[in-house]
């Protein structure tokens, strides 16, 4: 009898010893002579309990968590591979309420699967979104898409389908697909989770773009940091081409699309798509000014659909069960799932993809449990290093774009990065320009010169320098920043910088005159 065991290959496992785990138990199985199949998969999400093994039973899937290479000679004693009783069972990993409470679309496969088995995806509901992509028109595609609500879900949250369709209705003979993969931002690593765990989906999601715009040619730009994600993306387009997937004819329909994937360099603006399309064209990453748009003259002077992973990732549920279905999920103009990332100062940290809808206080107190500390939660930074930090006072704020916006904030790409009391605000204000300032790309004024003199201000304030006075200045330099930035480094640079003022004075040393203005 063989013995089936799936163990994450995912990074976040890796980093606490998944592959310990997995050689360990492949080498007491042989000592026991027991046959193991075992199956190297993406991530749960459920980072608190990794590396987490899990043992195909008669009643499903058993978890054990968090497993050490020293844990496996005594879990094989309590029956591990039947699923028996050991102080690190966790049981079905469905009725974990981290993950019982999540709305699983996108993600559905990752944790489940073999990463780069065509088969497998295929069994689990892979390429039906293609195939029925393949026996629709392009711009019945494209209104799919659009009636589905879908958003990007890199950061700025602009219409997917609008950009699609004015990629189709632009004249040009080669037209490109890009995938930003350059997740750069603190707290996030959903990106990386689909590359490593369930890269085939992002495949069909940009074969269905390049069908629906009549783009032939893909590329997947990902941040060199990610060495395993670019290994499996490789790997799983190296198996979409030999099963016919990508090529000069997608699953023996007329339409060619083929995929490469390009490694950045580390430079966080390279997330700025047009700063990305510049490092793909072998230059600096530079931001451009717009228009064009990159939908007109993208990538080598080309119609271009410049999409993230997750963007992408989620197309094929809404090929294969509609718009309608997707669009069920979410409220106002959010619509659909979002993968929310869950880190920082928290019990349990991981990825939650939930439909938009779900407060701030739901997710950091409810479902990540608070801070690991256990001292107060006292901020939460949503949206990356130039998100806005929310107070406790904010915490009914439903995760929405607009609801967001409203309240001075974004979500940006879904990262939730929680601080208990003992962090000083003011230091991470000046942070957020340090950041800005050593990223920058130096094309405009206010981003380059800008964060250098934002740094050195908070550094008077903080050092008791004409307090007030120098608070006011910051807050004119902001302004200037957020108005007169090219991208968005440098205009939202202000989001972490002025929300911190507005909500955490005491940290700037205010008076209390001026504390209880604000």
């Amino acid at each position: 009898m063989t013995a089936r065991v799936y163990i994450p290959a995912d990074s976040g496992a890796l980093a606490v010893g998944a592959d310990e785990v997995a050689t360990a138990l492949v080498a007491a199985a042989r000592r026991r002579n027991v046959v193991l199949d075992l199956v190297r998969t993406g991530s749960r999400g459920l980072y608190w309990l990794e590396p987490m093994v899990e043992v195909e039973t008669k009643a499903g899937r058993i978890a054990y968590g968090p497993v050490g290479a020293d844990d496996v000679e005594g879990l094989l004693d309590a029956g591990l591979l039947q699923g028996g009783g050991h102080a690190l069972r966790i049981g079905r990993p469905e009725e974990v309420p981290f993950l019982k409470r999540q709305t699983r679309l996108t993600f559905a496969r990752c944790g489940i699967t073999d990463p780069l088995s065509i088969a497998d995806y295929r069994a689990h509901g892979g390429f039906v979104g293609l195939e029925r992509a393949l026996a629709l028109a392009p711009a019945a595609i494209v209104e799919e898409v659009v009636q589905s609500g879908l958003r990007g879900r890199g950061g700025a949250g602009f219409p997917t389908g609008i950009k699609w369709r004015t990629v189709l209705q632009t004249d040009g003979a080669q037209k490109y697909i890009v995938c930003n993969a350059d997740e750069g931002d603190s707290g996030t690593f959903a990106d990386r989770m689909i590359m490593e765990g369930d890269p085939l989906v992002l495949i069909e999601g940009m074969a269905i773009a390049g069908i629906a715009t009549g783009a032939s040619k893909g590329y997947v730009y990902i941040r060199s940091e990610y060495p395993h994600a670019v290994a499996a993306m490789a790997a799983a387009v190296a198996a979409a081409r030999r099963e016919g997937y990508l090529g000069p004819a997608v699953a023996g329909s007329a339409h060619p699309f083929d995929i490469e994937i390009r490694v950045g360099a580390g430079a966080y603006v390279c997330g700025e798509e047009t700063a990305l399309l510049d490092s793909l064209e072998g230059k600096r990453g530079m931001v451009r000014a717009k228009p064009p748009l990159p939908a007109h003259r993208g990538l080598f002077g080309k119609p271009t659909v410049i999409n993230n992973v997750i963007s992408f990732a989620s197309v094929p549920i809404i090929l294969s069960s509609g718009a309608a279905f997707y669009r069920d999920f979410g409220m106002g103009r959010s619509r659909g799932t979002m993968p929310i990332q869950l880190a920082g100062n928290v019990k349990r940290g991981g990825l939650f993809e939930a439909a938009f809808g779900l407060t701030l206080g739901e997710l950091v107190d409810d479902i990540a449990g608070g801070t690991a500390s256990g001292r107060p939660v006292r901020a939460v930074q949503v949206g990356g290093p130039l998100g806005a930090y929310f107070p406790r006072a904010l915490f009914d704020t439903p995760f929405d774009y607009e609801a967001f916006t409203a309240r001075d904030g974004l979500i940006g790409h879904g990262g939730i990065v929680v601080f208990d009391d003992t962090v000083d605000m003011a230091r991470q204000a000046r942070f957020a320009m340090e950041f800005c300032a050593v990223e920058s790309c130096g094309k405009c004024t206010p981003c380059r010169i800008g964060s250098t003199r934002g740094a050195e201000v908070i550094d008077r304030i903080r050092g008791g320098e004409e307090r007030e006075a120098n608070i006011a200045l910051v807050e004119d330099l902001c302004n200037t920043m957020k108005l007169g930035s090219l991208c968005a480094l440098g205009g939202f640079t202000p989001y972490p910088v002025m929300s911190a003022l507005k909500h955490f004075p005491e940290d700037f040393g205010a008076s209390p005159r001026l504390a209880a203005a604000e």
